[in-house]
């Protein structure tokens, strides 16, 4: 899963941050949207981010049609009526989509920018896997270098957070598999855990059950539910080479 640390055989594996890393959002270009009465209760971190960080948009089939801001990316209004589309750690209570759910260890949310639009060998989504990497988990880039990340494939999702808020994303799935040490930004994640495939199966028992009050994002359970078990079984081979899929844009529903 998406700038997520993989499962190894002797180790468990991170689950932590935020979504797989994306291709990121939306068909069109939309107008910027103002900010209104209540977002004057929205974090003040993650305000800045949603008014400054500018998302890639992309069309179904991951042609680059422009950028907006992270704000109009998500709001379901603009998924819906524009169709708008871009690309475990427990989320930060002060997230505006999915706050305090469980998911992949993190997601890049690559933006418009030079380093990140780059499509040679992926190098623009690997870039932007190492640098949310370290804003959300505190992992330093030397220990997590570009060419370690492997994209093993894409998927297409959307999902409702609330009445305001949503995800339409299309995602690049990234493995690495690295011995590092994670200081997470409060800001982005609230807590995370190590699991091995017992605890995930467990972790989605819970979620299935409401026990203990486990959520699960959406696009994590999409990946799990349609992928995990089988690469991770590749991962602990090293044969994940043989799953590596980059052709096929996985259209899912959550």
């Amino acid at each position: 899963m998406a700038g997520k640390e993989a499962p190894s055989a002797d180790d468990e594996s991170l689950i932590a941050g935020k979504r797989s890393p994306p291709s990121v959002d939306v068909t069109v270009v939309a107008e910027k949207e103002a900010p209104t009465a209540d977002d004057a209760t929205m974090d003040a971190v993650q305000r800045r981010l949603m008014f400054e960080d500018e998302c890639i948009l992309v069309d179904e089939n991951d042609n680059v049609v422009g950028h907006d801001s992270k704000y109009n990316c998500h709001l379901m209004e603009k998924i819906d009526s524009e169709n708008l589309l871009h690309g475990p750690s427990q989320r930060s209570e002060t997230k505006v989509t999915f706050p305090r759910v469980w998911t992949n260890t993190c997601c890049s949310h690559p933006l418009y920018r030079d380093s990140e639009l780059i499509e040679k060998d992926f190098l623009g989504v690997r870039n932007a896997a190492q640098r949310k990497l370290l804003d959300e988990l505190g992992i330093q880039a030397e220990h997590v270098p570009v060419d370690q990340f492997v994209p093993v494939g894409r998927m297409l999702y959307k999902a409702p957070s609330d009445g305001k808020w949503g995800e339409h994303e299309l995602d690049y799935l990234l493995f690495t598999v690295r011995d590092v040490e994670v200081n997470p930004n409060p800001d982005e994640v609230a807590d995370v855990m190590y699991v091995d495939r017992e605890k995930l199966k467990e972790l989605l028992r819970k979620a299935d059950s409401g026990e203990d009050d486990i959520k699960l994002s959406p696009w994590f359970r999409l990946v799990v539910d349609n992928f995990m078990f089988k690469w991770w079984d590749h991962v602990e081979k090293g044969t994940l080479g043989e799953v590596v899929d980059l052709k096929t844009i996985h259209k899912l529903t959550s």
